[in-house]
């Protein structure tokens, strides 16, 4: 296996690791899943995941200076406009699909918002930086973390699916909501604990 390889492989499991341990974005990606259309989903979160890992690719160090409490009051923010788009927004009639008039763009908006804004400078950024100084191979970083995150997020839109076929829409909402709202609170707690 050449270098490029073997860090792509270190990459993607040692950021999948880090994110599976205590990461929230996977219940945010499960909950825009239950309301959302999954293409839609996985669009966004393709390309927040792809830049969230670019950044950490690119910055490095550098993550690791942004204040603890700024990151997670800004999730806070995000967690919450996400649960007050999903209360808001009009059921869907039949197959989920982007509202009338919309553009693909537009409706993969929130899903990109949600991962994009929110748990900066988490465990699966710092390792990508760390794999970046130590290797100095960035490409391989960036593909291998990325990768790992849509693997994360992959498992929790095949989730949010399977409730979705098995709840009625309005506890799907109730749900959703619920739990963009828990990771708000605790962004909040987060956040209070870092002053």
């Amino acid at each position: 296996m050449t270098g490029f390889g073997y860090v792509l492989l270190a990459s993607y499991w040692t950021v999948l690791v880090a994110e599976l341990i205590g990461d929230k974005s996977i219940y945010t990606v499960a909950s825009l899943s239950l309301r959302l259309n999954a293409g839609l989903v996985f669009l966004g979160m393709l390309v927040a995941f792809g830049s969230k890992t670019l950044v950490a690719v690119l910055l490095g160090q550098s993550l690791a200076q942004i204040p603890a409490r700024w990151t997670a009051s800004m999730s806070a923010l995000i967690f919450f406009a996400t649960a007050a788009f999903i209360w808001f927004r009009k059921p869907e009639q039949a197959a989920p699909r982007p509202a009338a008039g919309a553009s693909w763009y537009q409706a993969s908006l929130v899903p990109f918002a949600s991962l994009f804004l929110t748990e900066w400078g988490d465990a699966g950024q710092m390792s990508a930086a760390a794999l970046t100084a130590q290797s100095k191979l960035p490409m391989a970083v960036w593909a291998g973390g990325t990768l790992a995150l849509m693997t994360k997020g992959a498992l929790a839109v095949v989730l949010g699916l399977k409730l979705r076929e098995k709840l009625p829409e309005r506890a799907l909402r109730r749900a959703a909501v619920f739990s963009c709202c828990l990771l708000g609170a605790l962004a909040i707690r987060e956040a209070l604990l870092h002053l």
